[in-house]
């Protein structure tokens, strides 16, 4: 009886005995693109707070200084992974990480909330540039077998980004300005891009696509026109005014001609024929729901901790750790359950699990245990790894190698558009509400100051502190109308992972088969074709 000959190896050997320190390098180059959103969710008080602590930025604009870097980033991404199948995926990330250390430094000492959010789309516009190409160089130095190990290590260390960031954030606060929250990344560029010099491969695609500037423009537009509809909706607490209404219509309009351009390209930034495959499309709603629900909620979950329950920037941080902890831990181990139970599952689960902790913030209070709200994150994190991991392995194999930039990149830009619609959409219930529940306790301002007061609960408290013992009338309330908030905006994040649940548990493939022959199975969306 012969032997059934092991497949032919693609990654040449001496990148192939470097792997798993290339991996490294990429993973410090993820770091700081992730790094940057954790710490600045922790950094998001001390911002709104006004000079000289901080830039008294306004609810709102903190959305924008989030919202313009995801935006950025998210509109961008095919793009930049079409750049970087075309003039090499190295190239492509030390350009990326070199602008995004120029955008870091500036932003770590702009003057005004305008000059961040500015700034921060520097910073989105490099971060556009790295992360797609940190996973297709994976796909271009790890065996097809090995592609699951590897890219639940890379889950992994997004998960460490996310658990060092506030921790990170919160130290720095404690000992230096605001803007030592963003310098801190210009260290970490230059490591990256020193190692990254001596130890990672340049790949391309042998036959890469045009890039599409229409696509690319129509796009950034559209998704900009919808964000900023949503968010400018949430400021006026009417969505049925007629500037939200004219702008989220605009956005969905080019939108729409933004899909009809890219079905008659052909060159398109997106590639839309991938998305009649059901599991393929459906592994992508899966990821655009997760950062929905996660971006979203960790911003609401900042100032409740931070406001409502007063712990400072560093404790936020810890706090936050079992949120983080739980990728990093889970997250090379998640395509164990993959393994035995598939990825419908096992996907379902994560997402159910994940719709039942947003439902727990519903009940957390002023004096709720601290143990009971570490729970929720670990379980909320703990659910998420199950999600990404195994979605993440769909999307990647479902393309050739040579198209692994395109691949990420469509993976990326949906996480990115999830999130900022995630900060847009929740942030905005949280506004509204909030601004119609503490209308009454604004009562005793003059009418020109109720409007900026009623913004935020961090726009109240502020009030309430330059009144003196006058304004102690107003913490109350302002807490009150925060948690109240707080629970209609987590209710809408739960119904959103649930029908996430209900698009995985229709439409991902169950177990693999087993190999027979020393055969590979088939890719994992042929599977349900």
């Amino acid at each position: 009886m012969t032997t059934p000959a092991a497949p032919a190896r693609r990654v040449p050997e001496a990148v192939h005995r470097r792997r798993w320190a290339i991996l490294g390098v990429l993973m410090t180059s993820l770091l700081i693109v992730v790094l940057d959103n954790s710490i600045l969710n922790v950094a998001i008080k001390t911002i709104s707070t006004p000079a000289p602590t901080g830039l008294g930025a306004t609810q709102s604009e903190l959305e924008w200084a989030i919202n313009s870097y995801t935006l950025v980033f998210a509109g961008l991404l095919f793009t930049a992974g079409l750049l970087g199948d075309r003039f090499g995926r190295k190239k492509v990330l030390i350009g990326g990480l070199a602008v995004f250390g120029a955008g870091s430094a500036l932003a770590a000492f702009c003057g005004s909330p305008a000059e961040l959010i500015a700034f921060r789309a520097v910073m989105g516009l490099g971060a556009a540039f790295v992360m797609p190409a940190t996973l297709a160089v994976l796909m271009n130095v790890f065996e097809r077998d090995e592609q699951p190990k590897a890219i639940g290590v890379w889950t992994g260390g997004v998960g460490l980004a996310i658990a060092v960031g506030p921790i990170t954030g919160g130290v720095l606060l404690e000992h230096f300005w605001w803007g030592s929250v963003f310098l801190v990344n210009v260290p970490i560029v230059l490591l990256a891009v020193a190692l990254m010099l001596w130890l990672v491969p340049d790949s391309r695609d042998p036959a890469p696509g045009r890039v599409d500037p229409a696509g690319v423009v129509l796009s950034v537009a559209g998704l900009v026109l919808l964000v900023y509809g949503v968010i400018r909706g949430g400021q006026l607490a009417d969505f049925t005014d007629a500037t939200v209404l004219s702008a989220v219509g605009a956005g969905l309009a080019v939108l729409a001609v933004f899909v009809v351009v890219e079905k008659r390209s052909d060159h398109p930034s997106i590639d839309v024929t991938y998305f009649g495959n059901k599991v393929f499309s459906a592994a992508i709603a899966a990821i655009a729901l997760v950062f929905f629900a996660l971006m979203g909620v960790t911003f609401f979950a900042v100032f409740y901790l931070q406001s409502v329950r007063g712990h400072s920037p560093l404790q936020t941080g810890l706090l936050l750790l079992p949120l983080a902890v739980t990728q990093t831990v889970f997250a090379p181990r998640a395509r164990l359950l993959v393994d035995r139970f598939g990825h419908r599952a096992t996907t379902t689960g994560g997402l159910v699990t994940l719709a039942v902790t947003l439902a727990a913030f519903a009940v957390l209070d002023t004096d709720t245990p601290i143990w009971f709200i570490e729970a929720v994150f670990f379980l909320m994190g703990t659910g998420m790894t199950h999600v990404m991991t195994p979605v993440s392995v769909v999307v990647m194999q479902a393309l050739p190698r040579e198209k692994a930039g395109s691949a990420s990149a469509l993976s990326n830009t949906f996480r990115q558009v999830g999130g900022a619609l995630g900060v847009a959409v929740l942030g905005s219930v949280l506004s509204t509400v909030y601004r119609n529940d503490i209308e009454d306790g604004l009562g005793l301002l003059p009418p020109a100051a109720r409007h900026a007061a009623g913004e935020s609960i961090e726009a109240t408290l502020a009030v309430a502190d330059r009144l003196g013992a006058r304004g102690e009338a107003l913490v109350g309330p302002a807490n009150d109308a925060f948690l109240h908030a707080m629970h209609v905006t987590a209710l809408c994040g739960a119904g959103i992972a649930l029908v996430g649940a209900v698009v995985t548990a229709l439409f991902l493939p169950g177990r693999a088969r087993e190999p027979e022959g020393g055969e590979r199975n088939q890719e994992l969306v042929s599977a349900a074709d």
